[in-house]
Formats: C-alpha cells, sequence, structure tokens
C-alpha cells in the first residue's frame, strides 16, 4: 500500500490476524480479536490517534488471552513502523494528559527507532472482563517493541481499573497523533539522519 498505510498478516501456531492501518484517517475502527475490552481499549488507540485500523484475530482463547493480546499489539506495532517508513518529516515525539472520571494517565512518545517501554499502570484487579490486567501493560510493551518507539506511560490517579486501563491507551493514543503528525518538511528528525 502507499504512503502512510499498510497492510498486515500475522500468522503462528496461537494467532491468525490479518489488519490494515491508515496513519491519516479519521479514527474509525473494526477490531474483533475475541476479547471485549482488548477490543474497546484498540478502538479508542485507534479512534483518539486518528488512525484507521482494521483488525481481525483469531487466536487460541481456549489457553488464556496473553497470545492474542500480545500478537495483537505486536502486529499494529509492526504496521506503525511499515507505515512511517523512513520516519521523515515527522514530529517524532508526543506527550498527553488524559482523563477519565476520576482517572489521570499520562504517555510521552519518541518515534525513536529504539525500542523501550516503560508502563506504570497500578491495576489492581485480576482482570478487566476477559482481558488479564497484567496483559494491559503487556499489550503497550509489545506495541512499542515491535514499532520501534520508546513509550513511557503511567497512571498519575484512579480508582477505578477500567477507567485506568481506558484513559492509559487514551493517553498513549494522543501522545501517538502528536508523534506520527507531519511537519510540512522531508526530514529525518534526528542529528543521526537517521530513525
Amino acid at each position: 500500500m502507499s504512503g502512510r498505510k499498510t497492510e498486515l498478516k500475522r500468522k503462528t501456531n496461537e494467532t491468525d490476524i490479518s489488519l490494515t492501518l491508515d496513519l491519516d484517517g479519521q479514527g474509525q475502527a473494526e477490531i474483533a480479536t475475541g476479547i471485549g475490552m482488548l477490543d474497546h481499549l484498540l478502538s479508542s488507540l485507534a479512534r483518539h490517534a486518528r488512525f484507521d485500523l482494521k483488525l481481525a484475530c483469531q487466536g487460541d482463547l481456549q489457553v488464556d488471552d496473553h497470545h492474542t493480546a500480545e500478537d495483537c499489539a505486536l502486529a499494529i506495532g509492526t504496521a506503525l513502523d511499515q507505515a512511517l517508513g523512513e520516519r521523515r518529516g515527522i514530529f517524532r515525539f508526543g506527550w498527553a494528559l488524559a482523563p477519565l472520571d476520576e482517572s489521570l494517565a499520562a504517555a510521552a512518545v519518541d518515534l525513536s527507532g529504539r525500542p523501550y517501554a516503560r508502563v506504570v499502570l497500578g491495576l489492581s484487579r485480576k482482570s478487566i472482563g476477559s482481558l488479564a490486567c497484567e496483559n494491559v501493560g503487556h499489550v503497550i510493551q509489545s506495541l512499542a517493541m515491535a514499532s520501534r518507539s520508546c513509550i513511557h506511560v503511567e497512571l498519575l490517579a484512579g480508582e477505578n481499573d477500567h477507567h485506568r486501563a481506558e484513559s492509559a491507551f487514551k493517553a498513549l493514543a494522543l501522545a501517538l497523533r502528536q508523534a506520527v503528525a507531519t511537519d510540512g518538511g522531508d526530514q529525518v528528525p534526528s542529528t543521526k539522519g537517521v530513525l
């Protein structure tokens, strides 16, 4: 696909994923992972980042939610990396605060080409719906690794784990929206000349 769009298929013994991603979309999402809360978080990510994202996953949910959550994040991260290409003419950095009722999350993104993730969510429940709380942060970490991005997400306040998780994804989405935005130039935003 041309421009800042990409199409990807990822098939393993654990998951079968197909997706399309348009970084210059309107925030339209069609997500079907078989895990309702994961669908909700990824739809929120697409909506607030203004990415058009279609993702379908058939995973080994008879085992648990881990492979599906991880592999969907890896697929989205890989697609983001492909859609950015050489990362020319982008702002590269983005940061945001996102409140959701009593919850407040902060996110910072550097599309540096060097993967790193620091995710501090402090979720207390075992799961939100059928998504294990430990996999909420793992999705963000996997996205960072596959997209070759430095991502920091931290919950600053909140009591309800649904709100906390959703505010984290909204903050990440807003930070990504800034970072992938074009700056009108054609330079690689790095003193190295390459990201």
